[in-house]
């Protein structure tokens, strides 16, 4: 058994058929990019997290800008 009901064999046969279909230089590139747009989804966050932990970031609009 392996993941879910299927089979190691069975995931191998998978990977074949996507290696034939696409090509190994694509799949490479698409993983390439799959981390990229991770790794920029991760700083957002981390961006996003230091400026609402910041109180001099925030405004409440109560008072205007002068």
């Amino acid at each position: 058994m392996g993941f879910g009901g299927i089979s190691i064999w069975q995931l191998l046969i998978v990977l074949a058929i996507v290696i034939t279909i696409f090509g190994a230089t694509r799949l490479r590139g698409l993983g390439s990019d799959l981390g990229t747009a991770v790794r920029s989804f991760r700083r957002g966050l981390q961006d996003d997290g230091a400026i609402a932990n910041d109180p001099a970031a925030t405004t409440t609009g109560d008072r205007a800008p002068h």
